[in-house]
């Protein structure tokens, strides 16, 4: 529920008290029986500092979610590595969905999943400065054939024609994957004039660069959008129009690019069940909807369940929340709104995140906030100590999951696995 908020300066008590007034009632709970377990688990084994969990047990239902959907449609997977940048936790859904196919966004990362993942085909799901590519081949290291395993994404012809560049200088021959804008207008080819350039330089240029095919993201499709700008089944015919009309000119214009075997790429999580009726794109690319932190609860994901969580410890409990400068006159804000009786200041804070457990928690609008000791606020009924873990739900889980350290993957409450992220450099 979101709260009114107030500038401190100024007010009376009597606005003190109307501000009071205004907040609501709820008085919290402590920990249900699932976050108290992992909350004793936690004060016995973990590191007592912010972490990130992975439960594996709710993971395992949506990677099954994910594997019917697979089985219906028929198409490969592609797991974004970027929102799974963990190699243990990639691994380890790779493992259970049979696909060796990632889609990388960042240099650093795409350096360390050829490295580690030597047998992987791997697309870039973003254009990236050609000097960045050209940092990926000055740096890689091992048995990773670029030329046979790896998609450079393309999104102009100006963009194509430094990669040509490039791909002559190494001496080596780049797959191209052609970005296409099939609705969401975050870049990308949009008309045929402009393929036509692409296709040509690659047609053009057979010992550089090679056609490897198409990628189309198309997330809104799955989105709460209104209704009035379409249904998810109206929305999905215009972008699959779009992606047809791009294929059909390739296949008309430039036969000789064409064969079996073309990456057609597409979907995003909120919008891979979409694509089971359609049979022009070859596989779909899912990465947060596995863990389903709180941006993803969309319909389209109703089956998939949060396998995501922060936890982090209190550090000190304080009694009725007491503002700077105002001193004993913050009890007017415990005294009209009982979540205001218990403060608690938790390691760390200051996340993309909501909490999640106990309920009734929230922050202080005229405190403000800290990534070092946050203020969070709750009644009596939330039943916290010093030392007892607060649980928060992250919104999303691409640059979330970077900031903890070792993933800490949990079965039946306990840890079991103590996975490394990816490093940014």
């Amino acid at each position: 529920m979101k709260r009114r908020s107030f500038v401190l300066a100024g007010l009376g008590a009597g606005g003190l008290l109307a501000a009071a007034w205004l907040r609501p009632r709820d008085h919290g709970q402590p920990h249900d029986a699932y976050f108290q377990a992992l909350n004793q688990e936690l004060k016995a084994n973990g590191p007592m500092r912010p972490a990130l969990l992975i439960d594996l047990d709710r993971l395992d239902h949506n990677i099954e979610v994910v594997r019917q959907s697979l089985a219906r449609s028929g198409k490969q997977l592609r797991l974004v590595e970027k929102s799974l940048p963990a190699p243990g936790l990639l691994r380890y859904i790779g493992e259970r969905l049979d696909t060796r196919r990632l889609m990388s966004f960042h240099q650093p990362f795409l350096n360390n999943d050829a490295r580690l993942f030597p047998e992987a085909d791997i697309l870039l799901g973003k254009p990236l400065p050609v000097r960045s590519a050209q940092l990926f081949y000055e740096r890689h290291r091992g048995p990773f054939d670029p030329a046979r395993q790896l998609q450079w994404l393309i999104d102009s012809p100006e963009r194509l024609g430094q990669y040509l560049a490039l791909a002559q200088g190494l001496g080596t021959r780049l797959r191209i994957n052609i970005e296409l804008d099939v609705g969401l207008h975050r870049g990308g080819v949009h008309d045929t004039q402009v393929l036509g350039q692409l296709l040509q330089l690659i047609a053009d240029n057979p010992q550089h660069l090679e056609f490897a095919g198409f990628m189309g993201y198309d997330p809104f499709v799955g989105m709460n959008l209104p209704e009035l700008l379409g249904t998810q089944d109206e929305l999905l015919a215009k972008v699959m129009a779009r992606y047809q009309g791009h294929v059909d000119f390739t296949r008309q214009r430039f036969p000789a690019l064409w064969r079996e075997g073309l990456t057609l790429n597409t979907a995003g999580s909120p919008s891979y069940r979409a694509h089971e009726g359609e049979s022009l794109s070859t596989e779909v690319a899912v990465g947060t909807g596995l863990l389903k932190p709180s941006h993803y609860d969309l319909p389209s994901l109703a089956e998939h369940v949060p396998a995501v969580y922060i936890a982090t410890p209190v550090l000190k409990r304080t009694g009725a929340l007491r503002i700077p400068a105002l001193d004993e006159k913050s009890r007017l804000f415990s005294w009209w709104d009982v979540n205001q009786r218990e403060t608690f200041f938790i390691y760390g804070g200051n996340w993309q995140a909501d909490f999640a457990s106990p309920a009734g928690l929230q922050l202080s609008e005229v405190f403000g906030r800290s990534s070092n000791q946050e203020l969070v606020n709750g009644s009596p009924a939330v039943a916290l100590k010093v030392e007892d873990q607060v649980f928060l739900r992250p919104t999303q889980s691409e640059s979330v999951l970077l900031q903890f350290g070792d993933l800490l993957a949990l079965r039946g409450g306990r840890i079991v696995e103590r996975w490394p992220v990816y490093q940014e450099s």
